[in-house]
């Protein structure tokens, strides 16, 4: 009997003792605390000098745009399940592959910088504090939507955020706008994220010049590598230094790449290969590029990156099955909050004879 209950003693504590084993020796892994990498130089137009070729990156900070990049993607391919289960309708226009774009714009800017984006908008509703519940709570057009169900896709708001903008072709406003910041020497920095193609046409083909760096004339200007979530940091910085120096305005052109096609009625495949978008996943993907200097440089581990991989599609999921849960919201709030502070007042519906309140 004692030999027996010796026995069963031992095989408990053998596995107790084989538990936390490997919690002690991932604990016991001696991370370093930053590491410095090399850079692609940004191309100049109308500067002298331009971001360094060189950037430090913080083990914590390396974390951060890794869940952040992660969550970005995770959120885009639930967003790409949900359309096609027919959960989110209308325009939806997807970001996953330029995560470093939103990722190292915000890490290089403050809280209270003011933002307006394009149509892809959603990875910066994100990086400018929205949670993935209220994005895809608004994707589904449901009440705990950040626009409460109405704003959609290319329309979401937050704090010093004035969301998406679906507007195409607006050079013209694009080329006033240059024109006003230049002669009121405006601290804006004008992004162009280059994707390679505007909808379905590749930029070589639909541009005499895809410089778009220059575009700005007598603007000055960055071209800038925008896989890497560390030159778009690092770029961004000396841009936002620029501005805030009074210097005027600059222009950034964000060299990226788009891994869905224009919007959800695209496939993305009838204007490029599958083996040229398969090349880019291979070669430049951005979260495998930090991933990789992480790992190398010993700022985490690979078991430590694949935990957080495990958590982001846990959060991911649990956003969905909340946002598919939320109730729509009621008709007679359609016509709700189309101006801030102002008193009730009457719009008309479809035809003369329908009306609904509109209350701020």
């Amino acid at each position: 009997m004692k030999k027996m209950l010796a026995a069963a003693v031992s095989r408990v504590l053998s596995r107790v003792a084989q538990k936390p084993a490997g919690r002690v020796l991932g604990a016991s892994c001696n991370y370093s605390n930053d590491a410095t990498f090399e850079i692609k130089q940004c191309d100049l137009f109308l500067l002298e000098k331009g971001p360094p070729g060189t950037s430090v990156l913080t083990r914590e900070d390396g974390l951060k745009y890794y869940r952040m990049m992660q969550t970005i993607r995770r959120m885009e391919l639930k967003s790409d399940q949900l359309y096609k289960q027919k959960l989110i309708r209308g325009f939806c226009h997807l970001c996953d592959g330029q995560e470093a774009c939103c990722v190292g714009l915000e890490a290089a800017i403050n809280p209270t910088d003011h933002v307006i984006t394009s149509y892809r908008a959603h990875g910066l509703c994100y990086t400018r504090g929205l949670s993935v519940r209220s994005i895809l709570a608004e994707l589904t057009g449901r009440r705990a939507g950040c626009a409460r169900g109405k704003g959609g896709s290319m329309h979401m708001y937050c704090g010093y955020f004035y969301g998406g903008n679906g507007i195409v072709g607006a050079q013209g406003q694009v080329a006033e706008a240059f024109n006003m910041a230049a002669l009121w020497r405006l601290p804006c920095v004008f992004i162009c994220e280059n994707n390679r193609y505007g909808m379905g046409t590749a930029t070589e083909r639909a541009a005499a010049s895809t410089d778009y760096y220059k575009r700005g004339h007598f603007i000055p200007g960055l071209r800038v590598d925008g896989m890497d979530v560390l030159c778009v940091r690092e770029a961004t910085k000396f841009a936002a230094d620029f501005c805030r120096g009074g210097k005027g305005p600059i222009v950034m052109e964000l060299q990226t790449y788009r891994y869905h096609g224009h919007s959800m009625s695209d496939p993305g495949l009838s204007y490029r290969t599958r083996e040229e978008v398969q090349s880019v996943r291979r070669k430049s993907d951005p979260i495998m590029l930090l991933r990789d200097r992480m790992v190398s440089s010993k700022l985490a581990g690979v078991e430590e990156l694949k935990e957080i991989d495990a958590d982001v599609k846990k959060e991911i999921d649990a956003a969905a099955q909340f946002a598919l849960t939320c109730p729509e919201p009621p008709l007679e709030e359609i016509a709700h909050h189309v101006y801030s502070g102002n008193p009730p007042f009457e719009v008309r519906g479809a035809n003369q004879w329908i009306k609904f309140k509109s209350v701020s």
